[in-house]
């Protein structure tokens, strides 16, 4: 199917990038294991190449990314000249088991979307970040730096502290790396940034599996079978399976960086710490610090506590202090080239940060225990398994597995321990102190408390999985225990992505036809401004309407996003999205979908009606789309008019129960009231004038909100459609 040819295609792509450059990196003692480095290796250096096609002013990817596949082309014929090609190719072989994982966890991850869609699209289980992606990826696609046409140079709508034009701000604050690899993928392989979303994020899981085998090899000190272990836990927990599901590439990126940081920290601290060596890791440490800078470049500020917790406890128990300052240099120096090379993405990091105090990002995410650490929680959600005393039991399960690794490590590995604690105490202690805050204060701080798990997670689970080495022992009894044990956390993340997998074939978020069908409007020369009339909860359409409609001016009625602020609506038409439908004569009503239409602002009988308080969010629906009235649905009405316009409105729904319903201005006495039942039908509503200016009208009901089976909402009448007409008053 086309979604499993284009995913392998994206992967096989960025293996080509980063073959040659992770040959080129690897220090010499690990040169033999130079794989591990493919895919960060190609996603740093693609990204780099977007970097600097933006800067040097070039009209997008879709203008030099076929040009630009002679960098990595270059870096492989000088790699396997120095390596030679029979030793590659005998050292890709030795991770055939790893790439057999990354395999099968990207078949796994796109099975769902393939079950989803006939064609390539994005999905969502409820994140609508996907559609922020789409737009800066199309971005640095299509425009250059200089563009200031339509939406890009709209600087009252996308100004952004410092940032003033939409190019600018993905440059400085925005999550610049996921999208500048969604564009020069999606130019080489002629997909469309709606097409390469969901599929680029999938890759990035997968990719992440060598990463999560290096980090239980090489720095927990797993052997190969434990590191293997690792390794398909890491690609069917449920903890990066939320990321995907809801795209969240940014934070995948940084679970690469932060895999290269660590380790390149931990193999410089553990062995002779000269400048030779520190020149032989800077590429790795450029390259963690380039992805980190690229995608979350606040996470800057927080990615080398583990490596620096390592590093600092062994230098503060043995005193070696003239140490620890070598090792730190080595550490930063690299950060501050990476640094100088992205000069605008550090310039923007205070802006950044200032952004995330500003604004409560994000949702409540549910709070993990011990057995959620291992991934025993719920697919969908990740909340955990709270019945009958289950999630207690899981609990005590990974505690005791933990705890029993400890007390191994204690008595016969005691330096084991210390890396083990320096990798998970300071992130856990985080994690908790940001789900306590957000408890404390009613925020999403639980959302920020997932970001940070999820990012350090490809070195908290070989960490928290020390108690696999225990099989080698030599006890009777431990090595059918820990077989046990990893069958049975390996059965519960099994079972969380089915659930995942089950839920995103019945995608609640999607790219339909019908939003895909707005790129028309793009061809319309006559329309030159647009203001996006959506429901203030259909986050999803607004953002996706956004990003297909670049080359055009757009106006916001409600703050949709950083980027897209809220103004006076400027546009010369309307872009009606919702369940009520103004009817305008001739070409002041263009109908682009059945659910979309532009109305001509400036028609002499234009007036604006859109739902207000007392309204349900949209639902859809096998391309159905409806919103319940909340029992009293008040509408807002602008009327731009010199004069008074008569509205005779249609209602097309159904209630749960027989009432009566009508129109009539807030606070007005009541008026006749118009039959509605249980079967979908069109009934006529008394005619209302309203004067010029802003009113309010109410959609009133003689019978209480009623409930249906499974809906534990007070519903009133389900609205598919509100047809308005509108004539001047006689």
């Amino acid at each position: 199917m086309i979604h499993f040819a284009v995913a392998f295609a994206v992967l096989l792509h960025v293996l080509f990038w980063g073959a040659g450059a992770a040959l080129l990196a690897m220090p010499r003692p690990w040169r033999r294991m130079w794989p591990v480095l493919i895919v960060p290796g190609g996603l740093a250096l693609q990204s780099a190449a977007v970097w600097l096609g933006a800067h040097a002013g070039l009209r997008g990817t879709n203008s030099y990314a076929l040009a630009s596949e002679i960098i990595p082309a270059v870096l492989l014929a000088l790699a396997l000249r120095r390596h030679g090609g029979r030793r590659a190719w005998t050292d890709l072989g030795r991770f055939g088991v790893v790439w057999t994982i990354m395999a099968g966890c990207l078949v796994l991850l796109v099975s769902p979307l393939a079950f989803a869609s006939r064609g390539l699209t994005t999905i969502s289980l409820g994140s609508c970040d996907a559609a922020d992606y789409a737009a800066g990826a199309r971005v640095l696609m299509e425009f250059t730096r200089t563009d200031r046409a339509g939406f890009l140079g709209l600087a009252e709508v996308v100004r952004v502290q410092s940032a003033d034009n939409f190019f600018d701000y993905w440059i400085r604050l925005n999550h610049f790396t996921p999208s500048a690899l969604m564009a020069l993928n999606g130019s080489v392989l002629n997909c469309a940034p709606h097409q390469i979303v969901s599929l680029l994020t999938a890759v990035l899981l997968a990719g992440a599996v060598p990463l999560a085998f290096w980090a239980a090899r090489a720095v927990v000190g797993h052997d190969d079978v434990g590191s293997l272990v690792v390794s398909v836990l890491f690609a069917l927990s449920p903890i990066p399976w939320y990321a995907v599901a809801h795209v969240a590439p940014g934070q995948l990126l940084a679970a690469h960086a932060v895999v290269l940081l660590t380790w390149a920290g931990v193999a410089l601290w553990r062995g002779r710490l000269t400048a030779r060596r520190a020149v032989q890791f800077a590429p790795v440490l450029g390259g963690g610090y380039w992805l980190i800078l690229g995608s979350y470049n606040f996470f800057v500020l927080i990615c080398l506590v583990p490596a620096v917790a390592y590093a600092g406890g062994l230098a503060l128990w043995r005193r070696e202090w003239q140490r620890f300052a070598g090792w730190t240099a080595a550490m930063v120096v690299p950060l501050a080239a990476a640094g100088g090379f992205a000069y605008a993405r550090v310039a923007g990091l205070a802006e950044r940060l200032a952004l995330l105090k500003e604004y409560d990002f994000g949702w409540r995410v549910p709070a993990l225990t011990a057995e959620g650490w291992l991934g025993l929680v719920r697919g969908g959600d990740l909340a955990a398994w709270d019945f009958l005393g289950l999630r207690w039991a899981l609990t005590t399960v990974a505690v005791g597995l933990i705890a029993w690794a400890v007390v191994r490590l204690w008595a016969s590995r005691p330096r084991r321990l210390w890396s083990m604690a320096a990798l998970t105490v300071p992130v856990l202690a985080a994690y908790l102190w940001l789900q306590v805050r957000g408890a404390e204060r009613g925020t999403n701080a639980s959302y920020d408390a997932y970001k940070l798990f999820a990012v350090f997670f490809p070195l908290l689970l070989p960490a928290l999985c020390r108690w696999i080495a225990l099989r080698r022992s030599g006890g009777l009894l431990e090595w059918p225990l820990v077989v046990g044990a990893v069958a049975f956390v390996g059965l519960g993340n099994v079972i969380a992505c089915g659930m995942f997998i089950w839920k995103l074939a019945q995608p609640p978020l999607l790219v339909d036809g019908e939003l895909r069908q707005l790129r028309k409007i793009e061809a319309m020369p006559e329309v030159k401004s647009v203001n996006l009339i959506f429901a203030e909860a259909d986050m999803w359409s607004r953002l996706w309407a956004n990003a297909f409609l670049l080359r055009k001016e757009q106006f916001f009625l409600t703050h949709t996003y950083e980027g897209r602020r809220n103004t006076p609506l400027r546009g010369e038409w309307d872009l009606e999205a919702g369940v009520i439908a103004l009817q305008a004569a001739g070409e002041a009503r263009r109908q682009i979908t059945p659910r979309f239409a532009l109305l001509d602002t400036r028609a002499p009988a234009f007036v604006r009606v859109m739902p207000d308080a007392g309204w349900h969010a949209p639902e859809q629906d096998r391309g159905e789309h409806w919103q319940w009235t909340a029992g009293v649905g008040t509408l807002l009405v602008d009327n731009p008019q010199p004069h008074a316009l008569t509205l005779a409105c249609t209602l097309d729904g159904w209630s749960p129960v027989e009432r009566g319903v009508t129109l009539q201005h807030d606070g007005a006495e009541a008026r006749p009231f118009v039959a509605i039942g249980k079967q979908r039908a069109k009934i006529a509503l008394p005619p209302v004038t309203v004067p010029p200016g802003r009113s309010t009208l109410v959609l009133r009901s003689e019978a209480p909100p009623a409930t249906i089976p499974g809906d534990p909402r007070k519903l009133g009448v389900a609205v598919f459609r509100l047809s308005v007409v509108a004539s001047a008053q006689k």
